[in-house]
């Protein structure tokens, strides 16, 4: 987790959207061979591949070690299964572990803002929206100064899975045509990063601009939303709304029927004693501004999507 130092207010002229080469070339060249190579590579084994790799991938890595464990610190664990969680994470094909805080970090900060662009809100439509997420980055003028906790800067694992993520995908292609030829690099690499990282926006945006909200956070530009239909593929992910009421705890399903496959996985790793210290609402503050909305509210909008 990053330590938030400066402020920013986004004003008209301070900033700008720009093309990102390397993410938007990654991601291009993946949903390019997934496009031309997948039809023709598609077989049962392969997909089982792409299955079993995007659940441990996006599960463990992306939902329980990235983003609750070492974004949130929503829970303990032994040292080396937080580097396993999170090597599993930026096998995803998002970004390195520094690149994801400061992603997350930066959207978080930019929406607690009175006023903020809509790059960070997912306001500028659908389209524009995937464009500018997938392919570009915000550049402000006077950006707020991240700084990484010291633990994680002087942290040389990690280091090294920062400079080297892209390439991290190299053994598991090798492994993959070893054991399943071309079928199986295809399916397990190139599809799996392209639907994995097209996903995550999808949801991103989603959770950002419709959905059921039980909690409103007054004095922030952003509000979250919970998407229901995305709960396994997301492992508990799109209950954003809840997640931005209550941010610091590892269960995201808060109410009843809500699923959320990376609670559960939490909640296994507590019962073997691998986590400890685990958060959810009742052991944290309440945030400033929060309030549930009355049932009035809840009917209203009820309405309103019907």
């Amino acid at each position: 987790m990053a330590t938030r130092l400066g402020t920013n207010l986004y004003w008209p002229g301070h900033r700008s959207i720009g093309w990102a080469p390397a993410k938007s070339l990654w991601l291009a060249g993946m949903t390019a061979a997934a496009i031309v190579l997948g039809p023709v590579t598609c077989s049962w084994p392969a997909f089982a591949l792409f299955i079993a790799t995007s659940a441990v991938t996006l599960c463990c890595g992306h939902s329980v070690g990235m983003h609750r464990k070492l974004i949130h610190a929503s829970f303990d664990c032994p040292l080396w299964l937080e580097h396993l969680f999170v090597y599993l994470g930026k096998l995803v094909g998002m970004a390195g572990p520094f690149g994801m805080i400061a992603l997350h970090d930066f959207r978080d900060w930019a929406q607690r803002q009175l006023a903020c662009h809509d790059y960070s809100c997912h306001r500028a439509g659908f389209w524009r929206d995937a464009w500018w997420q997938l392919h570009c980055r915000l550049v402000l003028r006077h950006p707020p100064d991240f700084r990484l906790e010291p633990r994680l800067a002087s942290d040389r694992f990690y280091a090294f899975v920062e400079r080297t993520w892209m390439l991290q995908q190299l053994p598991w292609a090798a492994l993959f045509f070893a054991l399943g030829g071309l079928d199986w690099v295809v399916w397990g690499i190139c599809v799996r990063i392209s639907v994995c990282v097209t996903g995550h926006w999808l949801v991103g945006h989603f959770s950002h601009t419709r959905g059921d909200q039980v909690w409103i956070i007054d004095g922030v530009a952003a509000q979250g939303y919970n998407v229901r239909l995305a709960a396994l593929i997301s492992m508990g992910e799109n209950w954003h709304n809840n997640h931005h009421a209550y941010p610091g705890s590892a269960k995201m399903g808060l109410l009843s029927g809500q699923v959320d496959p990376g609670w559960w996985l939490i909640r296994s790793l507590e019962f073997t004693g691998l986590a400890w210290n685990v958060r959810t609402p009742r052991d944290l503050p309440e945030r400033a501004g929060l309030r549930r909305r009355s049932h009035a509210e809840l009917r209203e909008s009820t309405a309103d999507a019907a």
